[in-house]
């Protein structure tokens, strides 16, 4: 069983191909998978918001997460497993999301931020379920999903619970975090914060932008654990006009950056992002300038 400090540095998150019928296209999946790979992230987050999770079927989602163990070779994968409306249905998602071969599981809050002590209830019960560690993630889709430091620092002093995915896109709402995360990991989701938040005692990140420029969060990860600032500093910029490209038409967007570097896939979502001519032309200029570093 994995430790908690093998959950620390970047999550390179996983897109769905779709065919043009919207249907889940699982043969330019696995090239994709391979794709994300070659790039050495430290994990893969397959079945996350970046893989249009509430438009997929549980069969999906455990199809994805089968697929992604597969094709990972030796890189770890996490998955969501929470996502189905019942608490039974939840325990049974669970227990099937587990049978894929996952590293770890994760667990979204479940728009329980109004109430800290139920989310702390539902998840710990729900995380008995499984023998595999858990990485929470803050879903802005199920809203109000803020998690307090005071129930994160629980949650990690359980040891079942390895890392959280933080979305509150604040410093002070991720230092929280950080002074109480233990030996469990706080992953930074937010771009123009990453840095900071790396410098401020951040373990890692898990962000959109990783679904199609997870080189550049390698590059930046190990220049700072090198300790090599003005590396990391620099890597950090390219990943900030990254995510400005792709911004207001993901899922779309980073489909199109993907097959631009050769993970062929149609830019179709099932979520309703569509790219116009402006927004191709934008990404393809991006991407003629950014060759060299993406190298």
């Amino acid at each position: 069983m994995p430790s908690a400090k093998d959950f620390r540095g970047v999550y390179a998150l996983l897109l769905t191909p779709f065919t043009r019928a919207k249907e889940v296209d699982y043969k330019a999946y696995e090239g994709y998978v391979e794709w994300q790979v070659s790039h050495r992230p430290n994990a893969l987050f397959g079945v996350c918001g970046s893989s249009e999770m509430v438009y997929l079927t549980l069969a999906e989602r455990e199809k994805l997460a089968a697929l992604a163990v597969k094709h990972a070779g030796a890189t770890p994968v996490v998955a969501t497993a929470n996502l189905e409306p019942s608490w039974e249905a939840q325990v049974e998602e669970v227990k099937r999301i587990t049978a894929t071969g996952v590293q770890g599981l994760i667990f979204v809050t479940k728009g329980y931020g109004d109430d800290q002590e139920r989310m702390f209830t539902y998840l710990t019960e729900l995380a008995s379920h499984t023998p595999l560690p858990i990485v929470l993630y803050e879903f802005p889709g199920a809203s109000p999903h803020r998690m307090s430091g005071e129930t994160f620092g629980r949650l990690a002093a359980t040891g079942k619970f390895v890392a959280v995915k933080d979305t509150t896109c604040t410093m002070a709402g991720i230092g929280e975090k950080i002074a109480v995360q233990g030996e469990s990991a706080v992953l930074q989701a937010n771009i123009p914060l990453l840095q900071d938040a790396y410098e401020a005692g951040a373990r890692g990140v898990a962000a959109t932008t990783t679904t199609c420029g997870a080189q550049l969060f390698v590059r930046q990860w190990a220049a700072f654990q090198k300790g090599d600032l003005a590396a990391a500093r620099l890597a950090h910029k390219h990943i900030l006009l990254l995510d400005d490209v792709l911004a207001g038409h993901f899922t779309a967007s980073a489909k199109y950056l993907a097959g631009l570097q050769g993970a062929a896939m149609e830019w179709v979502t099932r979520s309703g992002q569509t790219l116009n001519e402006q927004r191709l032309r934008a990404i393809e200029l991006w991407y003629d300038w950014a060759k060299p570093i993406l190298l």
